[in-house]
């Protein structure tokens, strides 16, 4: 069977049942009920109730409800009571922040759904586009997006960018002529194809496929056959649960074997066992993680990212392969003119001088015989043509300095051959200066060809095979930079312009240009480089222009390799195994090339960060451990498909996120170094009064008070530490080494064991008084001493060092912790329910001393020995 592009018009027609006058309208509701509405079909979205259940899947949280269920049994309702409050409040607020992602997510979307021209029962009519039907006769005009994949069946020197479907930023010239063969997507000259957008021209087109059916459409349903990988800390996290819920459960059972060895009651026992337990989970660490996380999505937003997932937050901080997209995202989506050859030199446009008759002539070529305009900004027509204007902009202020469109007010154009690609030229004539000219611009080596002579600045020579050997030397070197060429020409003919006479001209010069990095790209590549992250450029362009711009910008490397899409193709998974590490270009890729490279770096163990704009993108980004599309170029489909978006189109923010990255996991990391420090005391504590046959230093309510509410506070102010710049000088972490590595277990324990000591010679002290003194002097000792031990965690340098009011949550959590502690130790109404004994002023004073000395010894410590 033909495809489309292989058929004539009439067969077409005759295939889709249409006509040239469009669909009858009774025809219409039939097909929009066979075929559906021209949308791509959204992934089922999860229910508020599912996400909120989902917070509850987790092992920590489950030993926590084994334990509420153990308190309930034992007719600790208090105890019950405030763990299913603190586990239902965690649920609540991951639940949120969830929905609030997803509704910031729907208020980047359109407002609503772009028109399209149609002919329908012979009348042209604007209806929006997921009413569009295949059979539909649709007119494409300049400015138009293309919202449905269709055959043009009369064709008006249309031209299409289908960057956000291939990649490549030229527009593409489209003809209404019958092709033949398998052609790949970027060569089906008499298709256009839902997502790109018309440029110049217009055609009548016939719809013949719509939504999921449409190129478009086979993106989208790749993306949702590729998996989402769990991020970095949610593997570090269900690690760090996993063992800490074996310690947990394995000290719980020695010590209740240890109560019922010492004939305890068997209830008294468990209640035992239950208060180590909660002594051990952290219970408010999940929420303190979403919060923490949450912040760091809010300081994003200010940095123009938008944070889809809060997941997604801390994976930032672990990439170490970036792997961008090239158009619009790396250079500027926009032709710029970068040098000029005339009179045998290299010229910067800002070098030309519309004062000199050569350079004139040349400009006028540029301006008059061109098609385009720019209007406040941007450019309408043809991409290369506008960039001739901005040229024209770039020449500097003399005498004379008209604007382009006072030029062309003063100088009707008199005959036009307009470009085609077989010609490969343009050309206009004019009066210039009095005197009737035909002024042209096309290819090199078309153009090279038909010139006669040669202007340089000081006369006129005959073209010979030294001046052709000149130019094509010149159009070699631009060429080899990545760089388009155009070649001018002009000749002095009253003659009447036609293609037959397109020759006998005198060569100007040459205009290179190109797609042009952006600026801030650069500097972006470099802070990559010395993070430790590696730069990949993926494009749909060519590979000669993708490698001069990866030089430029300072991705490609000496020694470095580029392949193209095809020449992946042919690689085997262990030769792109043994060679992904060299290869910093990959060029003509398609949609399956992107999601093949991504898995090869994540195969080697790389966190991958995929960037892009266009549709083409969307299944990379998908598959990618951090997505991050453009907020203001990007296309919705690729939005939807990422993780994070950036608002201002800037590389350069990608960088700032990665810095809010890795100051997001090391804030989460000093929490709980601060969390499980504090409880590794109260386990200490509790197990050495269980080997020597002392009372229990704590009643769970005492536990839960400072695990809930003063330990909270500390942590979560911990999570506010502003974010240091100099992480961006370090390497970024490995993904596999959990939270609870040696460093990380060392500092707990003995941090933890500091802190204990303290807490038992307050313990010891109080037994003199009674064991309820001696219960309420070891809780007051270790709320106390856990609130000064938040100034410890904030850094790993001295407090002194990062600044004491440097983060002023800090100071609020201290004093909010300690106002609780007071009202639980001196408002007697609150003894009963705490569980607490009146103290005397000298205990107060033991308790503070013997609470402030293991902050004292830490801080020495980080002075003496950490720079």
């Amino acid at each position: 069977m033909k495809q489309e592009w292989e058929q004539t018009a009439e067969e077409l027609l005759e295939e889709w049942k249409a006509s040239e006058d469009g669909l009858k309208q009774e025809e219409i509701a039939h097909r929009q009920e066979k075929y559906g509405r021209n949308i791509l079909a959204e992934g089922k979205k999860e229910s508020v109730l599912s996400v909120f259940l989902h917070q509850f899947c987790d092992l920590l949280v489950l030993i926590l409800l084994v334990a509420a269920g153990i308190s309930a049994v034992s007719g600790n309702a208090e105890s019950t009571l405030v763990i299913l409050l603190v586990l239902i409040m965690n649920a609540v607020l991951g639940t949120v922040q969830h929905v609030k992602a997803q509704q910031s997510l729907e208020s980047l979307k359109e407002l609503s759904a772009p028109s399209v021209k149609v002919l329908r029962d012979g009348r042209k009519q604007e209806i929006p586009s997921e009413e569009l039907v295949p059979g539909d006769i649709v007119t494409a005009e300049a400015g138009d997006l293309i919202v449905a994949d269709g055959r043009i069946l009369h064709n008006y020197s249309l031209q299409v960018n289908e960057s956000s479907l291939t990649g490549e930023s030229v527009n593409i010239e489209k003809t209404q002529q019958v092709l033949s063969g398998e052609l790949a997507l970027a060569d089906r000259k008499n298709m256009v194809y839902s997502g790109s957008l018309v440029t110049y021209g217009r055609a009548d087109v016939l719809v013949t496929a719509t939504g999921m059916q449409t190129e478009l459409g086979r993106i989208a349903g790749l993306m949702n056959e590729v998996k989402e990988n769990k991020t970095p800390l949610q593997i570090s996290m269900d690690r760090f649960s996993r063992h800490l819920a074996i310690f947990i459960m394995a000290i719980s059972a020695v010590v209740l074997g240890l109560c019922i060895y010492r004939k305890m009651d068997l209830l008294d026992s468990f209640m035992f066992a239950v208060a180590l337990a909660v002594a051990a989970i952290p219970e408010a660490l999940s929420s303190i993680v979403t919060i923490v996380q949450a912040a760091g999505t809010r300081r994003m937003a200010r940095e123009n990212a938008i944070i889809k997932e809060l997941k997604a937050v801390e994976s930032l901080g672990c990439v170490s392969v970036i792997c961008s997209d090239k158009t619009g995202t790396l250079t500027q989506n926009r032709m710029t003119v970068k040098s000029v050859w005339l009179d045998g030199q290299v010229l910067k446009p800002q070098e030309l001088d519309i004062g000199n008759q050569l350079h004139r002539y040349l400009l006028y070529d540029a301006v008059l015989n061109n098609d385009s305009s720019i209007v406040d900004g941007k450019g309408i027509g043809d991409p290369t043509e506008y960039a001739l204007l901005d040229m024209f902009r770039c020449v500097p202020e003399g005498d004379i300095n008209p604007d382009e469109e006072d030029i062309r007010q003063m100088m009707d154009r008199k005959e036009e051959l307009p470009f085609d690609s077989e010609r490969k030229l343009m050309s206009s004539k004019y009066k210039l200066h009095g005197v009737e000219t035909i002024l042209v611009k096309g290819a090199v080596d078309v153009l090279v060809d038909r010139c006669s002579h040669v202007r340089y600045g000081d006369g006129i020579c005959p073209m010979d095979a030294r001046e052709k050997e000149k130019i094509e030397a010149q159009n070699l070197a631009y060429s080899q930079n990545g760089m388009r060429v155009l070649a001018f020409a002009y000749k002095e003919s009253e003659e009447k312009l036609t293609v037959e006479n397109e020759n006998g001209f005198v060569f100007l010069g040459l205009a290179a240009m190109v797609d042009p990095p952006r600026p801030e790209a650069v500097q972006a590549v470099m802070d990559a480089k010395s993070a430790g992250i590696r730069p990949v450029m993926i494009t749909g362009d060519h590979k000669v222009t993708a490698t001069a711009i990866a030089k430029e910008i300072g991705i490609y490397e000496e020694g470095d390799l580029a392949l193209t899409g095809m020449e992946l193709d042919t690689m085997g998974e262990q030769e792109l195994e043994e060679k992904i590490d060299r290869i910093s270009v990959y060029a003509r890729v398609s949609p399956e090339n992107k999601i093949r490279i991504v898995k090869a770096w994540q195969k080697k163990g790389h966190i991958v960060s995929m960037t892009g704009d266009g549709v083409n993108d969307a299944p990379a980004l998908k598959k990618a451990d951090i997505g991050v599309a453009m907020g203001i170029t990007g296309t919705e489909v690729a939005k939807d498909a990422s993780a994070m978006i950036l608002m201002d189109d800037n590389f350069a923010t990608i960088m700032k996120a990665v810095v809010n990255g890795r100051s997001v996991y090391r804030n989460i990391r000093n929490a709980i170094i601060f969390l499980l420090s504090g409880n590794m005391a109260a386990i200490l504590a509790v197990l050495n009064t269980t080997f020597v046959g002392l009372p229990v230093p704590f009643a769970p309510v005492h536990l839960l008070f400072i695990n809930l509410l003063t330990d909270s506070l500390p942590a979560i102010a911990i999570g506010m530490e502003r974010t240091d710049e100099a992480l961006l000088k370090e390497k970024p972490r490995d993904p596999s080494e959990g939270i609870l590595n040696k460093t990380v277990f060392g500092k707990i324990l003995g941090q933890g064991a500091m802190i204990a000591i303290a807490v038992m010679c307050a313990f010891y002290l109080g037994l003199q008084d009674s064991a309820a003194t001696a219960s309420t002097m070891a809780f007051a000792t270790l709320t106390l001493a856990r609130l000064f031990h938040g100034f410890n965690c904030r850094s790993r340098q001295s407090v002194f060092r990062i600044g004491l009011l440097s983060n002023p949550y800090s100071i609020y959590a201290f004093l909010g912790g300690l106002a609780l502690l007071s009202l639980v130790l001196f408002v007697p109404a609150l003894h009963s329910l705490f569980l607490v004994s009146v103290l005397s002023s000298v205990q107060v004073l033991w308790i503070l001393g013997l609470a402030l000395l293991p902050t004292v010894f830490i801080q020495i410590g980080k002075a003496l020995f950490v720079k």
